[in-house]
């Protein structure tokens, strides 16, 4: 199946065509019809499944039909997500599929001056991606009225869960319109997160794309067992190998993050670490340096690292075991995305993490096979 054949208008196609997209993953191939049908839905898809698109295009594309009957300054939908990167991430993706539609979109969250995003706001906007500390600041302070939303989307649901975010979402809610159009995604589905999508979602379709308990074909996953004071020697002795283009390791803290990116660069390792003690502005130059393949590795603890969607990361290396074994998935999930192969290594401390790996692997239903010749 192909974009042109789910029925996009010709401004979408003319900007997925120069995007290099032509044929649709499989959670956009079954999502796009139903928000186009007007019908809210329940999707339960982890992170690299392209479901940003999924909700952004049949959005963009239901919108600019009422935008040509005329336009005001109103908010018509809200994409609420946990993280700034991830908030940035969705806006780039409006702004890619919606060039040539003539839609507004802004980009909230909180961290940074209020000022650029009122002004945003003042001067209309159809679409808004907000974190909700700072859209429910931004309402308070007489900014921001969502009556007139026609699209509501609740994105990363379960991560909300665990940031703590739940709160805020139920302030949220009572001030949308009943009358909406609601999307929900999720990665995993605690009954927290089913007993809130079964209060706001109105006879939802369901969708469910690559279940969380699997990993995707294209990744090889080793591992390597070291203990914790051997670790970053192994580390630093993996990346001497050059053909490791681009490297995303995972680290449990903060003050891992930012000891094992001191360590690399005093190897000589262009490294930089992003958590969620850095600055808005430090954490956005380290992203782009990454992206752009200016700095080759990348320290990031699991909520920073939300917000990263890079096509040709070539490898993802957990410097500590999660504790939550569908973190695994998430995490290794940043590579081997949109066909490309990747590589997934993971270092064990035989004396603390055993555990971990037993409920990792349990979760996967495989062994991963462990690398002896390091």
């Amino acid at each position: 199946m192909t974009f042109n054949e789910l029925n996009i208008i010709e401004p979408i196609l003319k900007a997925l065509t120069v995007e290099g997209y032509t044929t649709p993953t499989p959670i956009q191939e079954q999502a796009i019809p139903i928000i186009l049908n007007n019908s809210d839905i329940l999707g339960c898809a982890q992170t690299g499944t392209g479901k940003t698109a999924a909700f952004s295009i049949p959005i963009l594309q239901k919108l600019y039909r009422n935008v040509k009957q005329g336009r005001d300054k109103e908010i018509k939908a809200l994409v609420l997500t946990p993280t700034r990167e991830l908030a940035i991430q969705i806006g780039e993706s409006f702004e890619a599929y919606g060039k040539y539609t003539s839609l507004r979109h802004t980009v909230i969250f909180g961290g940074v001056g209020q000022r650029p995003q009122t002004d945003a706001i003042r001067n209309g906007v159809d679409i808004l991606i907000a974190t909700p500390g700072r859209l429910l600041d931004l309402i308070n302070q007489g900014y921001i009225n969502l009556k007139k939303i026609d699209f509501f989307v609740l994105d990363e649901a379960d991560r909300m869960l665990d940031m703590g975010f739940i709160h805020d979402i139920k302030r949220i809610l009572p001030l949308l319109p009943a009358n909406k159009q609601t999307l929900f995604f999720s990665a995993t589905m605690p009954q927290e997160i089913a007993s809130l999508a079964n209060s706001i979602l109105k006879n939802p379709k369901k969708v469910a794309v690559t279940p969380v308990s699997s990993t995707v074909d294209t990744i090889d996953q080793y591992l390597l067992y070291a203990g914790k004071k051997e670790k970053t020697a192994l580390l630093i002795d993996l990346l001497k190998d050059k053909s490791k283009k681009s490297v995303l390791v995972f680290s449990r803290t903060k003050h891992g993050a930012d000891k094992i990116a001191k360590s690399l660069c005093n190897a000589g390792i262009g490294t930089a670490a992003i958590h969620g003690n850095k600055s808005q502005n430090a954490r956005q130059s380290a992203l782009l340096n990454f992206k752009s393949h200016k700095t080759r590795v990348l320290i990031a603890t699991d909520i920073a690292a939300r917000g990263i969607d890079i096509d040709h990361l070539s490898h993802v290396i957990n410097y500590d075991l999660p504790e939550v074994p569908e973190t695994y998935v998430h995490r290794i999930g940043r590579t081997g995305r949109a066909g490309n192969s990747g590589i997934a290594m993971s270092f064990c401390d035989p004396m603390e993490e055993i555990s971990r790996l037993k409920d990792i692997q349990k979760l996967i239903g495989r062994k991963i096979p462990v690398l002896a010749d390091r």
